[in-house]
C-alpha cells in the first residue's frame, strides 16, 4: 500500500508541473498588458515600464516561468489588479464558501443514490428497477440553472421563505446560514444524484453477475448480507471515481449557481476576474482549479485499493 501511494504521489508532481505550464502560457496568449493594467494610464510610459520590470514581464518567458512558479511555491500567488488584494487571500475566502454548498450537495446525493442504485441493480428488470431509473432520467433532464430559477422564483420571490440574494456564512450564524445554502444545495443536488444513482446501478448489476457472488448466495448466505458484504464495496469502486470527478468538476467553481444566488463562491471570483481583465485573480484561480482536480483524483486513486485491493497489484 505505502509504494502504490509513493507511485501516486510521485505521478501527481509532473502533472500539476504541467498544468502550471499550460496556464502560464494561456494567460500569456490573452490579449492586453497586465503592467497597463495596474497603472491604469497608458501615457505613463515611464510608469508602465517600471510595472513591467516589478512584475518580471521585461524577462524572457522561461525566465518569467521561473519566477512565477517561485512565487507560487512560496504561497504568493500574485495581487489582484482590481483592488489591490493578494490572489491567495480571495481564493482564501471564496473556496470555502464553495465548498460547503458542493459538499453538502454531493454528500446527500451519495446518501440516497448509493442504495437506489443497488436497489435498481438489484432488482433488475422490475418495476422497482424501472422507477428510479425513469426518476434518475428526469432529474438528470432538469438543468440544475433551470431548477434554480424556479426555486428562486417559488420559495424565493412568491412565498418568501428562503433569501434570493447574499450569503451568511453557517459558521458565524448556523440558522440564517442554512437557509442561504438550502436552494443552491437543492439545486446541485438533483443532477449529482441522477448521474451517481445509474453508476451506482450499472456497477451493481456488473457485481452481481460474478461468480463470488453466486458462490455467497449457494452458501446460504441471507440476501442482505450478500448485497452489502460482497456486492456494495465492488461495486462502489468505479462509482467512488464518478463521485471524485463530479467533487472535482464543482469545487472548481459552480459558476450559473453561485451567480444567480449572488453566493461570493470561487467561480463568482473566476467570473467576476474576466469581466474586470484582472489576470492575477485569473492565473492563480485557475492553477488553484487544476490542484483541485489533481488532490481529488489522487485521493481517489488511494481510496480505490481499500475497495479494490486488486489496484495494489
Amino acid at each position: 500500500m505505502l509504494a502504490y501511494t509513493a507511485r501516486r504521489l510521485v505521478l501527481a508532481i509532473p502533472t500539476l508541473l504541467l498544468a502550471a505550464v499550460l496556464v502560464f502560457l494561456l494567460m500569456r496568449l490573452v490579449p492586453g498588458d497586465p503592467a497597463l493594467m495596474f497603472v491604469g494610464d497608458a501615457e505613463d510610459l515611464s510608469a508602465v515600464e517600471e510595472k513591467r520590470r516589478e512584475l518580471g514581464l521585461d524577462r524572457p518567458l522561461p525566465l518569467q516561468f521561473l519566477f512565477w512558479l517561485g512565487q507560487v511555491l512560496s504561497g504568493d500567488l500574485g495581487t489582484s489588479i482590481k483592488n489591490g488584494r493578494s490572489v491567495a487571500s480571495a481564493i482564501a475566502d471564496a473556496f470555502p464558501v464553495t465548498a460547503q454548498i458542493v459538499l453538502a450537495s454531493t454528500v446527500l446525493a451519495a446518501m440516497f443514490a448509493l442504495p437506489a442504485g443497488m436497489l435498481a441493480g438489484w432488482r433488475q428488470n422490475t418495476r422497482a428497477d424501472v422507477a428510479v431509473i425513469s426518476f434518475a432520467t428526469v432529474c438528470l433532464s432538469i438543468p440544475s440553472f433551470w431548477l434554480a430559477l424556479i426555486l428562486l422564483s417559488v420559495f424565493g420571490v412568491k412565498l418568501g421563505w428562503l433569501p434570493t440574494v447574499g450569503y451568511v456564512s453557517i459558521w458565524e450564524d448556523p440558522g440564517r446560514g442554512l437557509t442561504y445554502m438550502i436552494m443552491p444545495v437543492v439545486a446541485l443536488f438533483f443532477g449529482e444524484l441522477a448521474t451517481l444513482t445509474r453508476m451506482s446501478r450499472s456497477s451493481a448489476i456488473e457485481v452481481l453477475r460474478l461468480d463470488y457472488v453466486s458462490h455467497a448466495r449457494a452458501k446460504g448466505l441471507p440476501e442482505r448480507t450478500v448485497l452489502w458484504k460482497h456486492v456494495f464495496p465492488n461495486a462502489f469502486a468505479p462509482t467512488l471515481t464518478v463521485l471524485g470527478l463530479i467533487l472535482a468538476n464543482l469545487l472548481s467553481g459552480v459558476v450559473v449557481i453561485e451567480t444567480m444566488f449572488s453566493l461570493p463562491g470561487l467561480g463568482r471570483l473566476l467570473v467576476d476576474a474576466i469581466f474586470a481583465r484582472d489576470y492575477p485573480v485569473v492565473q492563480g484561480v485557475l492553477l488553484f482549479i487544476v490542484i483541485i482536480y489533481v488532490a481529488v483524483n489522487l485521493v481517489v486513486d488511494l481510496l480505490y485499493p481499500v475497495f479494490d485491493p486488486r489496484v495494489r497489484l
